[in-house]
């Protein structure tokens, strides 16, 4: 199967809080990107596709955490993924620093930046 993404996926695990309409919920962020994050499915929830949500990633050994508001996209029996529809300053500065850490390569980041710039609201 071909990969479409656009955006670099950064394999980064730490809990995660998802806050939807029926309540907050503790899920485990498995994967992060510029435009979304892949979660696993919270105990108790029951997701709906395109629900707005927002999620609050704490970063470990710090008190920096990244917020997004999100919308449910797709749905497994054991995970989550998450399309970003907001991000405040902030959290895409810290974001994009977690990315550049690990893929390492800066002309990628600076290419998938321009790309969520310049994309279109999806």
């Amino acid at each position: 199967m071909e990969d479409r993404r656009k955006f670099t996926r950064v394999l980064f695990s730490t809990p995660a809080l998802l806050m939807t309409a029926s309540g907050d919920y503790h899920c485990q962020l498995l994967d992060l990107s510029l435009k979304g994050a892949l979660v696993t499915s919270p105990k108790g929830y029951v997701p709906l596709k395109d629900e707005l949500a927002s999620i609050k990633v704490m970063l470990p050994d710090s008190d920096i955490s990244i917020a997004m508001e999100v919308e449910v996209r797709h749905i497994e029996q054991d995970h989550l993924g998450l399309h970003c529809s907001q991000i405040d300053l902030d959290s895409v500065t810290h974001l994009k620093r977690l990315i550049e850490l690990n893929i390492g390569d800066d002309h990628v980041l600076h290419r998938e930046l321009e790309q969520l710039i310049h994309s279109p609201n999806d």
